[in-house]
């Protein structure tokens, strides 16, 4: 590679680098530090969900696809290249904690665990406890074809630990009005929908007529099935139980955009679950309206803490321009670190180019 090529990517990078740091910068001095972290870690568990919410689902087709949806495949696998970047960018979350959440701040938790727990150091040696797991997963399954027992079992449970674990410190300590043993599996079935999905939206055409259409629609068919049912059980508990606390949780979630986020779900869960009656619909549609519906949603998770509502405010979309601009300047690092992920990508658009 000439020295040219070389200098304009790094120009490029740092213009990215460059705009990003200035988005967020601009979203701290307008409203303030905390509402502008607030969005960017709704912004970036958009991001972090791409690479985290694909590690089961590459499991799963590794372990058990037997050969079939190549392109989905190989669109997940791309989506592990992101973890470096998404595990960098949580750098100015680190820095932060005692200005994002109310325990750091003097707030005591109910209970002595929770005392013990919530502390500001355990705190962020658990988040690099979890970014290394995450990390040593991905690479594990970028660097093998296939996956066996051993590794399966392994991913399967190290995802499920760590992500509960994560969203509960991550998110769910945010605000304490809700305490859920759901909220694990909530976040989880959010971050995988929106990794199928996007995954689905970076295969090629020819995927579709080689039949990753069908499975991949039956496939986004069942997790946003499965997502929706769990949101379902835990209003139906909250409600139920008659628990004053969550429900004033859910108030501060509702409102219009709370409404059309709803009418977006069951939209998605029963249009996709429609589709896979008429084998060739247009499942990059619905793949569509779930990327939007689970980055939506991280928003709708994190937002109302600091505000006590929904809404989408314009720190929200700076932030997502931000962890944008600050992804694109991180690119080749990933791809020096995980090469293999980046490069399935490039495999399948050399496979499915036209001769």
């Amino acid at each position: 590679m000439s020295a040219g090529p070389v200098r304009g990517e790094g120009r490029r990078a740092l213009l990215a680098a460059g705009a990003g740091v200035g988005l967020l910068l601009l979203s701290g001095l307008a409203l303030g530090w905390r509402a502008a972290m607030t969005s960017y870690l709704a912004a970036w568990l958009v991001l972090l969900a791409l690479p985290v919410g694909a590690l089961p689902l590459v499991v799963l087709l590794q372990r058990f696809g037997g050969g079939r949806c190549p392109f989905l495949l190989a669109g997940l696998r791309r989506l592990l290249s992101l973890m470096p970047v998404a595990l960098l960018l949580a750098l100015p979350l680190l820095a932060s904690v005692w200005t994002l959440y109310p325990w750091a701040q003097g707030a005591q938790p109910a209970t002595p665990l929770g005392k013990a727990w919530f502390t500001p150091v355990f705190f962020v040696a658990r988040l690099i406890a979890y970014g290394a797991a995450w990390f040593w997963l991905a690479l594990r399954l970028v660097a093998q074809a296939g996956t066996d027992d051993r590794t399966a079992i392994l991913g399967c449970f190290l995802h499920a630990i760590v992500g509960t674990l994560a969203a509960q410190d991550l998110v769910m300590s945010l605000d304490h009005r809700l305490g859920s043993s759901l909220a694990g599996l909530l976040l989880m079935s959010a971050w995988s929908g929106l990794a199928l999905a996007a995954a689905i939206l970076l295969s090629p055409a020819r995927g579709e007529a080689v039949g990753d259409g069908d499975a991949s629609l039956t496939m986004l068919a069942v997790l946003t099935a499965a997502w929706a049912f769990l949101h379902f059980l835990q209003v139906f508990i909250v409600w139920s139980a008659n628990l004053p606390d969550e429900v004033l949780w859910y108030f501060a979630r509702g409102g219009l955009f709370g409404r059309a986020l709803s009418v977006l779900g069951g939209l998605v869960a029963v249009g996709a679950a429609l589709l896979t009656l008429r084998p060739g619909g247009s499942v990059r549609l619905v793949a569509g309206a779930a990327v939007a519906l689970h980055g939506a949603e991280m928003f709708w998770f994190v937002t109302p803490a600091a505000r006590d509502r929904f809404g989408i405010a314009w720190t929200d979309v700076l932030a997502l321009l931000a962890i944008g601009c600050l992804s694109a300047a991180l690119l080749p690092i990933s791809a020096r670190l995980m090469p293999r992920a980046a490069a399935a990508g490039r495999e399948v658009d050399a496979v499915s180019a036209p001769t």
